[in-house]
């Protein structure tokens, strides 16, 4: 059989344009399919109450058919050399494949946004690096997981049947056409060459110099449907650049950069820093003051720390006699300064739990090598070095997240896990978490009654009020008037939530009694907060609501304790240590996050580092008027209340919160790098 150049030529032709229609069909019915399950999706988390005009959802769902459109264009642009190659026989599996994945990330991400209140995000990782078994058991147990496949199964047919049902009507015409040269060869490049370039277009997104990004996607004042408008794989896109960008030390400046200043002298400006050089500016971000030794024949006091799986702030405010949440925590609040306006630092565990140990907006940051030797400020290594004996317990296992081993090397003494607490009382059953709270907290009560050669500084972290939220079988269940919950309701498992948060709470509050009655009470202190807020307790997307999204308790116990005017002031997990060191006598070498709560803010040398503001370290801030996404004046919401009918995004607080983050990241980066 003799070559034909011009028969090569013909299927060379008839294979360029089968594969850019293929291209485009995959593009467009792919794409319709995302931005339907954006509609499901929206329609799924429609939170109680919340209004919204139809020029806002046509935004939402205009702007999210352009990034499905920008995917899918992406994906063909990769796929379309493929297909010019394998025969056209393997052309559906090619596509199907990508309508499978695309699928199924943007139903990862309808669920993710369930749990955390926010499309995929960096923590979404964490599958891998945390107790992927116990992940799974989760997922099964408190997910719909058949509804779910059912809803794959059915979109992703769909959009591959009208795939092939467009293309073989289609493809006829074309390989008719250009077979019996009807359609010129000239045309047909041209054809091909111009469905290319919109492909490329149709990547970008737009016909601005700037490509469509993650800029895009506040659309609405309302965050809960900018939230509906990024698909699962551009969500995951996003989050792997912020993956990335937490573990790139080479340029320490990138934090800073991202939060609008060129340089930390800038940042140190805006907040009134004054610093000669580099050097001076990273000594004024810690503490410099002296210790305080303990008077004369006293020791330094002990510190309990709880830090809270799960534990909102909002049921806090719902607790009365016949709603009853707290347990044996409600009459120990008479005694304790409660700082009720106070966010997380993070919305998942091991990042809140990083943030607050080692003073880091960046997550996760001891994963990599600089896990792998001491932090300098780190808090467990400053106590360590003020003669504490440091003590991490938890009921979980801390094979998670590498903490048996980044604990001990950041300054903990003793890290003790469920598998010790196992091995201390072997009634104890591992669950998916771990043990029951109910072991920390009786381990606890044990060890604080053995005589010790230094004083305790303990971290506790616990887990049982957790999804699946289920409980030990000796556990009572406390009736309650269901009326008395002023939440949202929406959640089929608020009330198993609401019972696992009782469980816990009130176990904290039976230790917190027994060390206030006991001989340790006048030398102890006793500090509680929640990582981060629960998905059952709503989506706090309507205005009035909004303030309550990060919301968690802390609460400090001690003798003849002076808590000040801050009690109901915007606060954080930033401000936590800057107030219980001091306490303690350590007044040095830590970072300076945030304010001391109980000092007066208004009798502080810098107005601007002791504003009273809350910080979260992924990018939002809260005052008493309302909440915004740093820097974007448009995000701006308003929080209830008589004294907020004027409120308006502050520019000046706006670019003081972004100098504060961006010296917290340049801290981390320019000292952890090397």
């Amino acid at each position: 059989m003799k070559f034909s150049l011009r028969t090569f030529g013909q299927h060379l032709l008839g294979a360029l344009a089968s594969a850019t229609l293929q291209a485009w069909l995959m593009v467009l019915c792919v794409a319709l399919a995302l931005s339907l399950l954006r509609m499901g999706q929206i329609a799924w988390h429609w939170p109680e109450g919340f209004e919204a005009s139809l020029a806002d959802l046509w935004s939402v769902v205009f702007q999210g058919a352009r990034f499905d459109l920008k995917v899918c264009a992406a994906a063909a642009i990769l796929l379309w050399p493929v297909l010019i190659i394998v025969p056209a026989r393997w052309h559906g599996w090619l596509t199907g494949t990508v309508t499978l994945l695309f699928v199924t990330a943007s139903l990862v991400n309808l669920h993710y946004f369930g749990f955390y209140k926010t499309p995929i995000d960096p923590v979404v990782f964490g599958f891998f690096e945390d107790d992927t078994k116990a992940i799974l058991q989760t997922i099964w147990s408190d997910f719909p997981v058949t509804l779910t496949l059912v809803v794959l199964a059915t979109a992703s047919w769909g959009a591959m049947a009208a795939r092939k049902a467009a293309y073989g009507r289609l493809s006829r015409r074309l390989n008719r056409g250009i077979g019996d040269r009807r359609i010129p060869v000239w045309l047909t490049l041209l054809g091909v060459l111009l469905a290319l370039f919109l492909l490329v277009l149709t990547t970008k997104g737009t016909l601005r110099a700037m490509a469509l990004g993650r800029q895009n996607v506040s659309v609405t004042t309302s965050q809960f449907l900018n939230d509906m408008v990024p698909n699962g794989v551009i969500a995951l896109k996003f989050a792997w650049d912020g993956r990335k960008a937490s573990q790139n030390f080479s340029d320490p400046l990138l934090g800073l950069k991202q939060l609008g200043y060129d340089s930390p002298m800038a940042a140190a400006r805006m907040l009134g820093i004054e610093a000669r050089d580099e050097k001076a500016l990273r000594a004024a971000l810690f503490a410099q003051g002296g210790d305080a030794p303990p008077p004369a024949g006293q020791p330094r006091k002990n510190l309990l720390f709880f830090l809270m799986e799960s534990w909102s702030a909002e049921p806090f405010r719902y607790q009365a006699k016949d709603f009853d949440v707290l347990g044996r925590l409600a009459p120990t609040l008479a005694q304790a300064c409660h700082f009720s306006n106070f966010d997380s630092a993070q919305p998942g565990t091991h990042p809140s739990l990083e943030a607050i140990l080692f003073s880091t907006p960046i997550t996760p940051l001891t994963l990599g090598p600089q896990g792998k030797k001491p932090i300098p400020w780190s808090v467990p290594l400053l106590l360590r070095q003020a003669g504490y004996h440091t003590l991490f317990v938890t009921s979980t296992r801390s094979g998670w997240r590498d903490l048996d081993r980044v604990l001990r090397t950041q300054g903990f003494d003793e890290v003790v896990d469920a598998n010790n607490l196992k091995a201390a009382y072997p009634e104890a059953t591992l669950g998916i978490w771990g043990v029951w709270d109910s072991y920390v907290f009786r381990y606890l009560s044990e060890r604080l009654k053995k005589k010790e050669d230094k004083p305790l500084f303990v971290f506790v972290l616990t887990a049982t009020n957790h999804p699946p939220y289920d409980l030990p079988p000796e556990y009572q269940r406390v009736e309650r008037n269901p009326a008395k919950w002023g939440g949202e309701r929406s959640a089929d498992t608020l009330w198993l939530n609401i019972d696992s948060y009782h469980y816990a709470t009130d176990l904290l509050g039976g230790l917190v009694q027994e060390v206030r009655a006991g001989p340790q009470h006048a030398n102890t202190v006793i500090a509680a907060t929640g990582d981060h807020n629960v998905r059952s307790f709503g989506l706090y997307a309507t205005p009035e609501r909004r303030y309550l999204l990060s919301q968690v308790p802390f609460v400090i116990w001690d003798d003849g304790l002076d808590c000040g005017p801050q009690r109901q002031l915007p606060a954080s997990h930033r401000d936590m240590f800057p107030t219980l060191l001091p306490l303690l006598g350590v007044n040095s070498g830590y970072v300076k996050t945030g304010r001391n709560l109980l000092l007066d803010p208004a009798k502080q040398a810098n107005p601007a580092l002791n504003a009273p503001f809350s910080m979260n370290y992924y990018g939002t801030a809260r005052n008493a008027l309302g909440s915004w996404t740093l820097g974007d004046p448009a995000s701006f919401v308003c929080s209830p209340g008589p004294a907020n009918a004027n409120c308006r995004f502050d520019a000046q607080q706006d670019a003081q919160a972004r100098a504060q983050l961006g010296l917290l990241d340049w801290n981390v980066r320019a000292t952890l790098r090397h």
